[in-house]
């Protein structure tokens, strides 16, 4: 075959061409690897997107995934209407999804506060994306027939397309968000498929009239270049309309978003953009969960704490003098290097994470107390509310059962439960899943004005009474105060509830639906 007939045969060459064909198949072949990689990572990050700004993450993922692979499916099928010039397709497809996917976190992000229903842009995109994807295998493989025999091209094509796939999955979780965050992600790997585009137009200068073609991809560029750039900015701009207040910290981990507002003298912690606290209020929730435990053990030399990060529990449990250690469990060490190294954070929590008294360990809290043995006299449980999977399993009748193992005979614990008014079947499915591990279980709720009035579980191997203990010089608590905790009025009062075990997750498909009908 000569190499004319490997120009003409793309369907966007010419005999003349100067463009080396050999050279042209090499960029192509390497472009197969980039548009595989680049695929992956905006599918990944619409996933993300999705569970950060929706929840429920196995639900976000599925329908995103379940969405993209049905749009690519639209884009193969698509490809066969292309019948002449699949170079030039190829090309103008390439800078179509350097836009949509290198601008698709920051154009989420930025629409998200804006539009009544976010879930018709998300999906808008990701079909407009997925087709866009579709499109380029195959336009690849017919610009490529004429250089390989058909069983090299298709092992080479799919092999690249593999690698592409294992890159892009190995750098998303491990690089590119904890290191350059969703926002940068995008641009950059926009720039990737961009740059396809521009190689290819540079290698058929001399076959092609691409000036229209390379005027649109260095404007694409331009805007890629610029987002990235002002990206920090970007990601500025759509907080502070997502919160509707001055945010004055902002990071993603590889576990979470972490972003703090403050407004007046009021300090805000935010988590995957769910509230975790208000510094106007929390220690009405902090007296909550911690005194009601302390109070009703006699000697609590030993406290764990699960969850946590922000030190807040960890100071109420450091300011009874019988207790002698502290060990909080927390999945994030920014958590901790945060709330332990600004002075700001130190002064809320009363620098109870840099206490002598307190061991701070960075773990998955699910595995670790599985490797424990020692026993504590009072265990604190302090998790985000159940709104996905992934903390769900934190809520469950296995990890209660490992979690009563670590509690001393005559040792109690909590558990923050959500909402018992908003969401009374979630609440109430705490107890029932405690008592499935072999605790006794006994609710209780405070009024939170962050929150309102949010609910929380005691456990322990006996039957929990009222004889509790409590300090004279809290803020909220008093004696008085803490046995009307234990009343439920009828609107909250327990009702049948399931247990929530790992192969069923009940927990967190009811604290969706709960939510999801209070806040319509």
């Amino acid at each position: 075959m000569d190499e004319a007939h490997v120009a003409a045969g793309d369907g966007a060459g010419s005999s003349d061409g100067s463009a080396a064909p050999a050279s042209l198949a090499v960029i192509l072949l390497v472009s197969v690897l980039v548009v595989a990689t680049c695929g992956l990572i905006y599918e990944l990050l619409a996933g993300t997107l999705a569970s950060y700004l929706l929840g429920d993450s196995v639900t976000q993922f599925s329908t995103v995934i379940g969405t993209y692979l049905f749009a690519m499916g639209v884009g193969s099928w698509l490809s066969r209407h292309v019948r002449s010039g699949e170079m030039a397709v190829f090309v103008r497809v390439e800078i179509l999804i350097a836009a949509l996917g290198g601008w698709s976190a920051a154009g989420l992000f930025l629409l998200f506060p804006l539009v009544g229903d976010f879930r018709i842009a998300l999906y808008a995109l990701v079909m407009a994306i997925g087709v866009l994807v579709g499109l380029e295998i195959p336009l690849l493989i017919r610009i490529l027939r004429h250089r390989f025999a058909f069983r090299e091209l298709v092992s080479n094509v799919l092999t690249y397309d593999y690698v592409g796939a294992l890159i892009a999955s190995l750098l998303f979780p491990l690089v590119l968000v904890p290191k350059l965050g969703m926002i940068r992600t995008g641009f950059v790997f926009g720039l990737a498929n961009v740059g396809i585009a521009i190689a290819l137009l540079i290698a058929l200068r001399r076959q092609e009239r691409v000036g229209r073609d390379m005027a649109a991809a260095l404007l694409v560029t331009a805007s890629l270049v610029a987002g990235l750039v002002f990206a920090d900015r970007l990601q500025r701009w759509s907080e502070v309309a997502f919160y509707n207040e001055p945010v004055i910290y902002a990071r993603s981990t590889p576990y979470q978003r972490i972003v703090l507002t403050r407004q007046g003298g009021d300090l805000r912690l935010y988590l995957n953009g769910n509230l975790q606290f208000s510094s106007r209020d929390e220690y009405r929730y902090h007296e909550a969960l911690v005194w009601p435990v302390l109070g009703r053990v006699a000697a609590p030399r030993h406290v764990l704490i699960l969850g946590g990060g922000d030190g807040l529990a960890a100071r109420e449990v450091l300011r009874d003098s019988r207790v002698g250690h502290v060990t909080l469990v927390d999945l994030d060490p920014e958590m901790a290097h945060l709330f332990r190294d600004t002075p700001q954070l130190a002064r809320l929590n009363a620098g109870a994470l840099g206490s002598a008294r307190l061991t701070m360990v960075n773990a998955d809290a699910f595995r670790w107390v599985r490797t424990q043995s020692r026993q504590f006299d009072a265990i604190i449980v302090d998790f985000p509310d159940p709104t996905e999977f992934s903390l769900g399993k934190l809520y469950t009748e296995s990890f209660y059962r490992e979690v009563a193992r670590l509690l001393a005979p005559a040792g109690v614990m909590t558990v923050q439960s959500t909402s018992p008014l908003i969401a009374p079947r979630s609440y109430w499915t705490v107890a029932s899943t405690l008592e499935a591990a072999g605790l006794n279980a006994r609710g209780y709720h405070a009024y939170i004005p962050s929150f309102g009035e949010w609910g929380f579980t005691m456990a322990a191997h006996a039957p929990i009474g009222d004889a509790v203990r409590l300090p004279a010089n809290l803020r909220f608590l008093t004696s008085a105060s803490e046995r009307a905790m234990f009343d439920f009025p009828p609107d909250m009062a327990r009702r049948p509830a399931p247990v929530n075990r790992l192969d069923n997750q009940a927990l967190v498909r009811s604290f969706a639906e709960e939510w999801g009908r209070y806040e319509g």
